[in-house]
């Protein structure tokens, strides 16, 4: 009967292809794999996912990643509603970045370069800032789709300082690991499909050519009137609380890991400075009298709340991997596969399984929270190294966001540069499935090459 336990993923994917929400498949996921530890019976299924949600929470770890899921919401809010990322955007097109097409496509890319802590930031922040920059060179919004699109995943699960990474690391702290940062990190070099996909929007941006349907689509794009953006203020309410945010990272980083970045405290480290970047938002927002303490007080309170999904997410999908740590369901399947899959094809049939799972569930986060608990025991047991499957993994869920029409990173990408959706689904495929073929191929020579 220990097949029984492939049973909560294949429920949580057939549920989220059939309901295109992933809280109700990490959920009905969950429901099952409790059901089975507790000897098929409901009633003690349904007791068990609630204890296992809220055993999270007896984790220090866990808990510091759902706070900071919650802070960051408040800082986004400061950082924008204070018209300090207004600033910004004035600051960058005055500066004589946007004279000729090449540097108008630059500066959506160095915008989603810079924007890193948070996804549907970037993407908003990079599609309204160049919008009318792209009309006035006759670039099509199609172009800048795929633009801000393709930045700012691949540069959120490569520079790894924000939710992406604190996310991460919770999913993988219940290894039995020496150092979870250290692991984490070395995916950086190895995750090929961002970095591909990377190169590729360099090579669009800088030569200002484009390919397949993102050529039609130049001939007929049209101008869409933009919405009122927020008046800008001062650049240092933006860039001051995110200098404090990643140095905050990096320093707390060097004390928890008593001088080595690679031995710190992740989940402590990015909670702390997510608070102390928080705080000095708080304080200078107040001390140039932006914001009186109430509004400061409703106005973070309000950015908790939109990242409110984010955190369910992060929640279920914690409890999810516990579960069905539990239940066994990883070590079955290494048990099942290790002797007769070849083990330089792990990373490149776990890329594919990542991806397949995100197309069909439009989110790479919840693909994470389904196949990490599988995929790292499984590389235990074949003796694959945890970073190149992880690096896999990871690669593999943004590929299957890029190529799904239901993902929301998709669908903000076309809302935030005023595009069709369907248009920039279309567009964007083949770059995506260049990207994707190219690292399918680059994780089985990693393979050989690693000697696995």
């Amino acid at each position: 009967m220990e097949w029984l336990s492939l049973l909560p993923p294949v429920v949580a994917i057939a549920v989220a292809m059939w309901k295109r929400e992933v809280i109700v498949a990490l959920l009905a996921a969950l429901f099952v794999s409790e059901t089975l530890l507790t000897g098929f019976h409901p009633g003690l299924g349904f007791t068990g996912t609630l204890d296992r949600t809220t055993d999270v929470f007896a984790n220090p770890n866990s808990t510091r990643i759902l706070l900071f899921s919650l802070l960051v919401g408040a800082l986004l809010y400061y950082i924008q509603f204070s018209g300090g990322v207004a600033a910004v955007v004035r600051a960058l097109t005055r500066g004589g970045y946007t004279t000729n097409a090449r540097r108008a496509g630059l500066l959506p890319t160095f915008t989603g370069f810079a924007i890193f802590i948070e996804t549907n930031m970037s993407i908003l922040t990079s599609g309204i800032i160049a919008r009318g920059l792209f009309d006035k060179f006759r670039m099509s919004r199609a172009r800048l789709a795929y633009i801000i699109d393709s930045t700012c995943a691949p540069v959120a699960i490569l520079i790894l300082l924000n939710g992406w990474g604190a996310y991460l690391l919770g999913l993988i702290d219940e290894f039995d690991f020496d150092s979870p940062v250290a692991v984490l990190v070395a995916t950086i070099p190895l995750n090929f499909y961002a970095l591909l996909t990377l190169a590729l929007v360099l090579y669009t941006v800088i030569t200002t050519r484009v390919h397949g349907p993102l050529r039609t689509a130049e001939s007929r794009g049209e101008e869409i009137k933009d919405s009122e953006d927020i008046e800008p203020t001062r650049a240092r309410y933006m860039l001051l609380p995110l200098s404090v945010m990643i140095g905050g990272i990096l320093f707390f980083l060097w004390l928890t890991g008593d001088g080595s970045l690679m031995s710190g405290a992740g989940a402590q480290s990015v909670l702390w400075a997510t608070a102390l970047a928080v705080l000095v938002a708080y304080i200078l927002l107040r001390w140039d009298r932006v914001f009186g303490h109430r509004e400061l007080v409703e106005l973070g309170f309000k950015g908790m709340g939109k990242l409110l999904p984010v955190v369910a997410t992060v929640l279920l999908a914690l409890a999810l991997g516990a579960s069905m740590r539990a239940l066994g369901t990883g070590e079955f399947v290494a048990a099942m596969l290790g002797p007769a899959l070849p083990a330089f094809l792990l990373a490149p049939l776990t890329f594919l399984a990542g991806a397949i799972i995100s197309f069909t569930t439009g989110t790479s986060w919840g693909t994470y929270g389904i196949l990490i608990p599988i995929a790292l025991p499984l590389a235990a047991a074949m003796g694959v190294p945890p970073s190149l499957v992880l690096a896999a993994v990871m690669g593999g869920g943004v590929f299957g966001d890029h190529c799904s029409p239901i993902s929301d990173t998709t669908i903000i990408s076309s809302l935030g540069a005023g595009c069709d959706h369907l248009e920039h689904v279309k567009t964007q495929l083949p770059y995506a499935l260049l990207a994707g073929v190219v690292a399918l191929v680059a994780y089985a020579v990693a393979g050989l090459l690693m000697g696995v």
